[in-house]
């Protein structure tokens, strides 16, 4: 798809904004790994080829197997998901999905036992940020399949 709108070179200052949202997060302390599937996640839920296209290679990049990328989207029916990335993912989704819906105390309370008060509140940060990602892009029609990873940039 031809691409409507280059959202960074029309509004450099809320682009900035949202790298500065971004910065944080890489450098929270949540794991990378950890982070790229999130990002996948969100993403797929909200359909933005850029971001799953972006974050596939992040996440391939990072070390992440095709396996677990593939499967992601059926997360719960397997095994291939530690503890910690279970919580993380269903909170990344009912996040995600939370237009009329509530977050159950039962869920708060499962990623509160894998994450620390900081935690909850950057990988939240996390998931508002890539959630904001996907708002400008999809709209925008970001083009699919130009990005590469910073680690192919350095070849």
């Amino acid at each position: 798809m031809k691409e409507r709108l280059d959202y960074k070179k029309a509004s450099p200052g809320a682009f900035g904004a949202m790298l500065g949202l971004e910065k944080y997060v890489r450098q929270s302390g949540l794991e990378q790994p950890l982070l790229e599937l999130v990002k996948m996640r969100v993403s797929q839920i909200n359909g933005c080829a850029y971001c799953l296209d972006m974050h596939s290679k992040d996440a391939r990049a990072a070390g992440e197997t095709e396996q677990r990328l593939y499967v992601l989207p059926a997360w719960r029916e397997t095994d291939f998901y530690t503890e910690r990335e279970r919580a993380a993912l269903a909170w990344a989704e009912a996040l995600t999905l939370l237009a009329g819906r509530e977050v159950s105390d039962e869920l708060y309370e499962q990623v509160h036992r894998q994450f620390d008060d900081k935690a909850i509140v950057d990988l939240t940060l996390a998931v508002i940020a890539i959630n904001s990602w996907n708002r400008l892009a999809i709209p925008f029609r970001a083009e699919a399949g130009i990005y590469q990873p910073a680690a192919a940039h350095a070849k």
